[in-house]
């Protein structure tokens, strides 16, 4: 009897491996081929509270300095993300194709330091399936897209807002956005992103996961944009 109950549980261990190894492989087809998604996600960082936390780290890096210098930044794209509706691909290609100078340049108006397009190409413009002019021109289309409320076009003076009414204002300024398809993100104590899902069309799509990430803080500071 107890040799029986050996084998038994041999074969559930060999069964579980085997099941275990036929689900990775399902998920291995997928995972990180260029183009296999389901949406995108478009991230909006507050560049003054990027600003102001690498200023308490003592980060004065070049990329710090690109974007927390003279120039008044508020919203800028920190990236488009394609997304699974669990998880999400990234680097796709390994090494990535090289990015062209000319294109990074043309989109420091969004996004604004080399380092941060080279590597939003990298880890997930690669997976878009798309090549690099058409990713980044997804990118400003997506931003298009997306109104940015008045009141935060330029904030003078500190700001502490409750995440589901920064969620209502980009609502209410974008018809069609509803609260499934965005979510904010902070830190310990100011916003960092407000992203917003996309169908692979670039329209406002519903997205469970991304909101079951979002800030659970009562009230955020937003820092005023730099020159306020």
């Amino acid at each position: 009897m107890p040799r029986l109950v050996t084998i038994s549980r041999f074969l559930i261990s060999i069964a579980f491996v085997l099941s275990g190894a036929v689900g990775a492989s399902a998920q291995d087809r997928r995972q990180n081929a260029p183009g296999e998604f389901d949406f995108y996600v478009l991230s909006l960082s507050w560049s003054p509270s990027f600003c102001e936390a690498a200023s308490e780290r003592g980060n004065n890096g070049r990329g710090t300095q690109a974007q927390c210098g003279g120039r008044p930044y508020s919203f800028v794209v920190h990236g488009l993300w394609p997304q699974y509706e669990r998880g999400f691909p990234e680097y796709c290609q390994r090494p990535s194709p090289r990015l062209a100078r000319n294109i990074m340049t043309s989109m420091l108006d969004l996004m604004p330091a080399p380092g941060l397009i080279y590597n939003e190409w990298d880890k997930h413009g690669t997976c878009s399936g798309l090549g690099e002019r058409a990713y980044f021109e997804a990118i400003r289309k997506a931003r298009a897209a997306v109104k940015i409320p008045e009141e935060f076009l330029q904030l003078s003076e500190p700001k502490t807002v409750a995440p589901d009414e920064l969620e209502t204002a980009f609502i209410k300024a974008n018809p069609g956005l509803s609260n499934s398809a965005i979510s904010v993100t902070c830190d310990s104590k100011r916003l960092s992103e407000v992203r917003i899902c996309l169908s692979k069309d670039l329209q406002f799509r519903s997205c469970e996961e991304i909101d079951r990430r979002a800030c659970r803080r009562d009230q955020v500071l937003m820092p005023p944009v730099r020159g306020g």
